[in-house]
């Protein structure tokens, strides 16, 4: 079964910082065990919002609206996925407890199973 983790944006993913380097010589090494162990399928990192657009459905339109970013509310934004080979919720969740964070920053990543695939 595949799972989506969407790591939610913050400030600083919102305004283009980039991760340390520490950080990404972590999550590198990260990447590379989640290989190692056959549960990664893909990962990547998102630009921030201001850099990308909406399209939003209203009822009775049968047209889209565009909505150029950036957009205000940084707790509904993600700024990067991997995408995971697991059994299960529980299993993602452990291994995804082990992601580094070396600077101890709040943050949330939210973990769904995917259903589909081409």
């Amino acid at each position: 079964m595949r799972f989506m983790v969407l790591v939610k944006a913050g400030a600083e993913s919102e305004a283009g910082t980039p991760p340390s380097p520490e950080l990404v010589e972590q999550m590198d090494l990260f990447n590379e065990q989640l290989a190692a162990s056959g549960h990664l399928v893909r990962t990547a990192g998102l630009t921030p919002s201001s850099e990308g657009a909406r399209l939003v459905w209203s009822a009775g339109q049968p047209e889209p609206a565009v909505v150029d970013g950036p957009f205000a509310e940084t707790k509904e934004l993600v700024a990067g996925v991997w995408i995971l080979e697991g059994s299960s919720v529980a299993e993602i969740v452990e291994l995804m407890r082990r992601a580094p964070n070396p600077q101890l920053r709040a943050g949330t990543v939210e973990i769904r199973p995917m259903v589909g695939s081409l």
